[in-house]
């Protein structure tokens, strides 16, 4: 806890770059954070995080259904949707830089989201996979049988039996679009800067204070989030008849 501890102790000073404050104490980086090009930023990365985690889980959610169903070339086309966590990043993003470039994407949150979505979309597609791994085809085939049609089953019977699978799907491709700045440095400029490219630029340029505010908050937020998750699991844990 102490390397935390010295983030959170960085922010609370008054001098204008990363180095341990001498002196009085100041929250001016931490409200820094609430105007200008930060604030931006934060916006930015959370709705493309956001959108990217929709469209993933959709996307994953379909071919995941496609070839539960037909598995005839399950191998073969999985193993074309995992590439990008085989093939090293610099080199999808450079693949999606060109592309961008020919379709005149370059520096737009759909370019920009284009590039998140096919780093997000394995992940994304392994806990489908996990979630349908857990089906039986028999489930379909009564569905079918009993006189439903196929978005009717896949509507009222698929999806309430891999729901969790989908929300873990929709969390790994939210987390994936969130702290992407490999492939955000290839496709993104002056319009749209995320918060990781915002933090890449703060530590190259100028170490601005405020990327050890966000640092303390993120840090924050996710013992919060770990806290509530323990607290819930233990509560249920203790409740009756489980």
């Amino acid at each position: 806890l102490r390397p935390m501890l010295g983030i959170g102790r960085l922010a609370c000073g008054d001098q204008r770059y990363l180095e341990l404050p001498e002196g009085t104490w100041s929250f001016r980086h931490y409200l820094e954070l609430l105007n200008g090009g930060w604030l931006g930023s934060i916006l930015q990365s959370l709705g493309l995080a956001v959108a990217v985690g929709l469209v993933s889980t959709a996307l994953a959610f379909l071919f995941a259904t496609g070839i539960w169903l037909e598995p005839r070339y399950r191998v073969a086309l999985t193993s074309v949707v995992l590439l990008p966590m085989i093939v090293p990043q610099v080199v999808s993003a450079m693949s999606i830089y060109y592309l961008g470039a020919k379709v005149q994407q370059l520096d737009t949150l759909i370019g920009v989201g284009f590039g998140h979505l096919m780093m997000a979309l394995p992940y994304s597609l392994i806990a489908m996979l996990v979630a349908y791994s857990r089906l039986d085809t028999s489930l379909y085939k009564a569905s079918r049988s009993l006189g439903a049609g196929l978005w009717m089953t896949i509507r009222q019977v698929l999806m309430p039996n891999v729901k969790v699978g989908m929300a873990g799907s929709f969390f790994m491709a939210f987390i994936m679009s969130w702290e992407e700045v490999v492939v955000t440095l290839f496709t993104s400029g002056l319009n749209v800067i995320t918060l990781p490219k915002r933090i890449w630029d703060g530590l190259r340029y100028n170490l601005d204070p405020a990327i050890a505010a966000v640092s303390t908050l993120m840090i924050f937020i996710t013992l919060v989030v770990l806290l509530v998750r323990v607290y819930r699991h233990d509560k249920n844990a203790d409740s009756p008849g489980r």
